[in-house]
């Protein structure tokens, strides 16, 4: 048996032994450990930087992983590659999971397993010398985002439910580290964003004031990103499975309890980030983080009502089932990790 990661997860690593890791598809011959794959859901930001805490503190060395971590681009590319077995893990926006499956693509090659943010961080955030205040002021403007990313595809029922014409919005495609950029140079008018980027686009804006419009002021239900693997590791592996999310969310619960050493953690990976505002970022994201103390759950009466949401507005297509979305049984148990 392995030692615990920490007390709030010794319970589950302790029911891992390392014959479990030996025989799997992705471990490597000597020792037993797993060789996987992580893509980020998009970029090294401050807001992604809980799966490097997991890969410092040894949490995936302790749970027999070897992990690879990987920049991701948005959830439309990061379920390709899962489905294609480029990698075994992603974070990916759990509402713009739906839109895909609804749409018929992927739906029996992916699955959540674990909730990273319990609400929806997306949003149009813009300067407010473009005068927009409030969701009606969108129209009309042209807004940069990543294609294929959440902000993109979740905009047509932000709009519909805000009572904006997101016809009336041209969008502009831009790769995510681009976009305070293109705002900051009056290129476009707003961009897709996390809520949490607030200092990284106040930064680069040269200080001028950021205006933010949450999604979830009108999608409440909605999740933000989930831990997502591909079926075929899921039934190829589901103790894998189970031990990476377990050390996964180990990190996101350190992260976000001590967000200035976790910024410093990710400026050792990643020296192009700034780690006071990665540490902004993670003091932001906390609140969306937990659910009455508990990190990593769903609620499938929870997913139920967001399928519905995304159907009501158009954007999700078809018939999807909760259990299309999520693989509850390999959740956290209930009480989730705290």
């Amino acid at each position: 048996m392995r030692r615990p990661i920490v007390a709030a997860f010794g319970a589950a690593i302790l029911a891992f032994s390392q014959s479990a890791c030996v025989g799997s598809e992705n471990a490597a011959s000597a020792g037993g450990v797993d060789k996987v794959s992580y893509l980020t859901a998009v970029g090294a930001f401050g807001r992604e930087s809980y799966v490097w805490v997991a890969k410092e503190k040894g949490y995936f060395a302790e749970a027999g992983i070897d992990v690879q971590i990987l920049s991701g681009a948005g959830t439309t590319e990061n379920l390709a590659l899962l489905a294609a077995g480029k990698a075994q893990f992603a974070a990916c926006d759990l509402s713009a999971v739906m839109v895909m499956l609804g749409a018929g693509d992927l739906r029996q090659d992916v699955r959540a397993v674990a909730a990273i943010q319990q609400r929806t961080l997306n949003s149009i955030t813009t300067v407010s010398s473009t005068g927009i205040a409030a969701p009606r002021d969108l129209s009309g403007r042209t807004i940069g985002g990543v294609a294929g990313g959440a902000p993109w595809l979740l905009f047509p029922a932000y709009a519909k439910l805000a009572d904006v014409d997101a016809r009336s919005v041209t969008w502009l495609p831009s790769p995510a580290a681009n976009l305070p950029k293109l705002l900051a140079a009056g290129k476009v008018d707003g961009i897709g964003q996390f809520v949490v980027a607030r200092s990284s686009v106040e930064k680069v804006a040269g200080g001028r004031s950021v205006v933010v419009l949450p999604y979830s002021d009108v999608l409440s239900d909605l999740y933000g990103n989930a831990l997502i693997t591909s079926t075929k590791t899921l039934d190829g592996d589901p103790e894998l499975v189970r031990r990476f999310s377990t050390a996964l969310l180990a990190g996101l619960a350190y992260a976000v309890d001590h967000p200035e050493e976790a910024g410093q953690i990710l400026h050792k990976h990643v020296p192009a980030q700034d780690p006071v505002i990665a540490a902004d970022e993670l003091r932001l994201m906390r609140p969306y983080v937990r659910l009455d103390g508990r990190i990593g759950t769903f609620d499938p009466g929870r997913v139920a009502r967001a399928v519905a949401i995304l159907r009501s507005t158009g954007v999700v297509k078809g018939a999807l089932e909760p259990a299309d979305v999520v693989s509850f049984e390999a959740v956290p148990a209930a009480g989730g990790v705290r």
